[in-house]
């Protein structure tokens, strides 16, 4: 006899439903300052090179007054359609109880209709291709932010342009090294910092814009229609350079669990979208009066003697933004382990007060490592620039496309409902993507690269993992079965508790028929326990663990984690004790499998993709360090797998 497995666990609401209530009680203020550094550090800083790019990039058009009218009304009707419609009004309804991002829509879309596996199971794939895309995204970003801010320096003296490379390098080594510490410390001046970075955008916006008010006027779309007819397809191409004012609006979506909807729309209104739209005006103002200023238009609106303080305050912001990004790419990883997608990895929790705060180490590496290969193989942001925006535009196409999945098929929406704005942001993100393709022989293939290296080993893991878990099943018993043999073979039973973790909570694991089999002995009590990770971030404590009694002193022990909390197995044992069974750590012994692979051929994946997987399982923290089992108390049974 076993467990009833249909029981779907579902998320604590209550952490979110705390949040948003009080928000509404006093707290909206503290979370919106949280959410400036954490959500719109990225998109906050794009004032550095975007407008520049338009007229100073790889495909700069021409510093004209009907041009500069032309990109204005392509940039604020990009970030009205983009992020407030698309993101704000949309996209962050499709939640997975309370989170966000790539992950929260393949999981909402992984437990939709099951009629249609074929199908379900091809839009997974491209939206963990999309999660894959995000790491390029994480790459990049700190190099073009960083650099772009250190430049400024080069608008101070002349002196210091053989320096940039190295100053920018050195700030983000630094960065990249302090991410074992925490952002805990740091992170409370993080709000305030760019409370006062928004703020200086809007007044160098404004100090321009009134000695051009008609500037405003490039607010009318028929600037933007105008600027793409006029100029074909060198018009069209600039697109790929306007698109850089959205590119941290995903981060919008991903970053929604830590602060509910309501701070991050109020946020965006209130301060955000009109600091940046001041300030691109500015830009575009101060380009009417000095065209030659093109090349660095931010840094020109600034007074000759506020430019190093600019510098530093911007220096100050692109490091704010690079830390949301990376942090953003420890939570995906965590996320792809939960899932099953990577082996595991060391997850450190950096704070004791804040739970989405923590360190993965080779992720953290790989990210410093590419990082500082982008800021010396490019050497400038604006080639950076060049290489950047198809990554985050195929991650933007796919959300919609996913959007749309779950607005009909989970929401009920009928294909009206669901279908206008789907084809209104299909337009949006098909044109900024065709724009963007160019880029791919200016450097954007490294982005696109990474995303599918990443994605590679994400299936590569999985297919590897299923094929062990066939040959598993082939050297299991059931639950009854098992049952049978102590009721007829009566073996030798001995005092003491032991516990046997399992991939599969329907079967006996094979390390314990071993020991029976070789030893002849059983303890007299025995927990089978498994680890379930569902398709919602967190699990609430009064769900997470299920005992089934199955006589003979066998326990089937079900604990379930969302797919954004660490397992732990003093925790599972702490909540078994609820449901009647007391399993005390200390006195428990803790039976592993350890699997020996033997690379055999014809066994389901072609030899180099073998050879990925082998690295990965040997590079795979152990399950001991990765449940927190005390050392002292594992017994480890060899398992020989064919691979």
């Amino acid at each position: 006899m076993t467990p009833n497995k249909s029981e779907d666990s579902k998320i604590d609401t209550g952490v979110v439903a705390n949040r948003i209530n009080d928000s509404s009680k006093g707290n909206l203020t503290i979370l919106s300052l949280a959410a400036l550094g954490v959500v719109f550090g990225d998109i906050g800083t794009s004032p550095l090179y975007a407008v520049r790019e338009c007229f100073h990039g790889e495909y700069g058009i021409e510093v004209s007054s009907a041009n500069i009218f032309g990109v204005l009304s392509l940039i604020f009707w990009t970030l009205i359609i983009v992020v407030t419609v698309k993101y704000l009004t949309f996209i962050l309804r499709a939640d997975n109880n309370g989170e966000g991002g790539v992950i929260a829509l393949v999981s909402l879309i992984k437990s939709g209709n099951h009629n249609k596996k074929k199908r379900r199971l091809v839009l997974v794939a491209i939206g963990l291709f999309a999660a894959s895309l995000l790491y390029g995204d994480g790459m990049i970003t700190p190099a073009i932010s960083v650099l772009s801010a250190v430049e400024g320096l080069k608008v101070v003296t002349p002196f210091f342009e053989p320096y940039i490379i190295h100053i920018t390098v050195i700030i983000l080594t630094c960065l990249f090294l302090i991410q074992k510490r925490g952002t805990a410390g740091v992170g409370a001046i993080f709000g305030p910092v760019m409370v006062l970075w928004f703020s200086i955008l809007a007044v160098l916006g404004i100090t321009q814009i009134v000695r051009h008010p008609g500037i405003l006027l490039a607010i009318s779309p028929l600037y933007a229609i105008e600027f793409l007819l006029n100029n074909h397809l060198h018009g069209f191409l600039v697109l790929g350079a306007v698109f850089l004012v959205v590119t941290g609006a995903e981060a919008i979506y991903a970053d929604m669990g830590h602060f509910g909807t309501r701070p991050i729309r109020l946020t965006w209104i209130a301060l955000v979208l009109p600091a940046l739209l001041l300030n691109y005006f500015g830009q575009g103002a101060l380009l009417l009066w000095k065209p030659e200023e093109a090349y660095h238009p931010f840094y020109a609106m600034a007074p000759s003697w506020g430019i190093i303080p600019m510098v530093i305050l911007a220096t100050a912001a692109t490091i704010i933004a690079s830390q949301a990004v990376i942090t953003g790419v420890f939570s995906l990883t965590r996320q792809a382990i939960q899932l099953g997608y990577l082996p595991r990895l060391r997850v450190a929790h950096t704070s004791s007060k804040h739970f989405g705060q923590i360190y993965v180490p080779p992720a953290n590496w790989f990210l410093m490592l590419a990082t500082v290969i982008l800021v010396i193989g490019f050497q400038s942001s604006s080639k950076l620039a060049a290489a950047y925006g198809v990554a985050v535009t195929s991650t933007m196409l796919i959300s919609t496309i996913l959007f749309y999945v779950v607005a009909r098929e989970r929401w009920g929406w009928n294909i009206l409902a669901a279908g206008i704005p789907t084809l209104l942001f299909l337009i949006v993100d098909i044109s900024f993507f065709g724009a963007n393709i160019s880029k791919i022989f200016h450097g954007a293939w490294f982005p696109l690269f990474i995303g599918g290296f990443v994605f590679l080993l994400f299936m590569t893991w999985k297919k590897g993992r299923e094929i062990l878990a066939g040959q598993f099943m082939a050297r299991t018993i059931s639950v009854e079965k098992f049952e049978d043999t102590i009721l007829t073979e009566s073996p030798q039973r001995v005092q003491g508790q032991a516990i046997f973790l399992t991939g599969n909570p329907d079967v006996i694991p094979v390390g314990l028929t071993h020991n029976l089999a070789h030893n002849k002995i059983l303890h007299s009590e025995i927990g089978i326990l498994h680890f379930a990770t569902q398709r919602v971030p967190r699990v609430p404590n009064d769900k997470k663990v299920t005992v089934f009694k199955a006589g003979e002193g066998l326990f089937l022990i079900t604990a379930r984690y969302g797919f954004m909390e660490i397992p732990n197995v003093g925790n599972v044992l702490s909540l078994a004790r609820v449901e009647g069974v007391d399993f005390k750590i200390e006195k428990t012994s803790f039976f592993l499998g350890r699997e020996m692979l033997v690379p055999t051929r014809g066994m389901g994946l072609i030899s180099w993709r073998k050879n990925i997987f082998l690295f990965m399982s040997r590079n795979a923290l152990d399950a001991s360090t990765f449940y927190d089992i005390p050392v002292e108390q594992i017994i480890e049974v060899g398992v020989r797998l064919k691979f």
